[in-house]
């Protein structure tokens, strides 16, 4: 979907490098992109073009190098560590590989923990309807060694949404999943974010996946390659 609301992320000639001298590496080169609310892009390319770090500085997990980044109508590039944090909480979700689970809390407390400690009072009942929502009503105190790997990540993307954020990020989500069980996780991922309004930017390297985004962006060492909108 292409959505015509205002932006939700404006980054003009983002940088990234780690190392210096001899050592350094530019990861990114100057990128420059603007993304809509409710907008679904694809960050497409091969390994190593940047785009899982590119998704890393968009969502605040690592700090550019140099250039500006806006989201949410906040300055990600000036932002202190701490309130990098506070400005992520309840306004952005992330879905990454890996499940991140803790494996010591139930599916139930995995997703109302986060909400929890971000000072929302309702955070059992809306983690609950959540995990409704993704179909995972019977299982909502099982713990994750009790959970398939479809069922992990179905847990994932309830703790990312239920906090209705405007913006929802996911790094090859369905990159642990078999074929059958990564198909339904994508068509949950699309329909909660669309049912939330929320914007969506996914690394993929699987492209009959990105096709079923508005945009697709390609990198190449670092710098975008192609914008095409669907």
């Amino acid at each position: 979907m292409t959505s015509t609301n205002s932006p939700i992320i404006v980054a003009q000639d983002l940088t990234l490098s780690l190392g210096e001298g001899d050592g350094r590496v530019d990861i990114l080169r100057g990128i420059s992109l603007t993304v809509h609310q409710g907008e679904t892009l694809a960050l497409l390319g091969p390994s190593g073009s940047g785009k899982s770090s590119l998704l890393a500085v968009l969502a605040g997990l690592e700090r550019a190098s140099g250039g500006t980044l806006q989201v949410g109508g906040q300055d990600f590039v000036g932002l202190s560590e701490d309130a990098l944090a506070t400005a992520r909480r309840g306004r952005i979700g992330i879905v990454l590989q890996a499940f991140h689970l803790l494996p010591t809390m139930t599916a139930l407390e995995n997703v109302a923990t986060p909400m929890e400690l971000a000072g929302m009072v309702d955070a059992m009942p809306r983690a609950a309807a959540e995990l409704q929502a993704v179909g995972l009503g019977p299982r909502l105190n099982h713990y994750p060694a009790q959970l398939s790997g479809g069922e992990q990540q179905r847990v994932a993307i309830a703790r990312a949404l239920a906090p209705r954020p405007a913006l929802l990020f996911a790094d090859e989500p369905t990159g642990n999943l078999d074929h059958a069980n990564g198909l339904g996780v994508a068509d949950l991922l699309f329909a909660r974010a669309a049912e939330a309004g929320a914007a969506l930017v996914m690394v993929t390297h699987d492209e009959a996946l990105a096709s079923r985004c508005g945009r697709i962006v390609r990198l190449s060492d670092g710098l975008i390659a192609s914008d095409e909108r669907a």
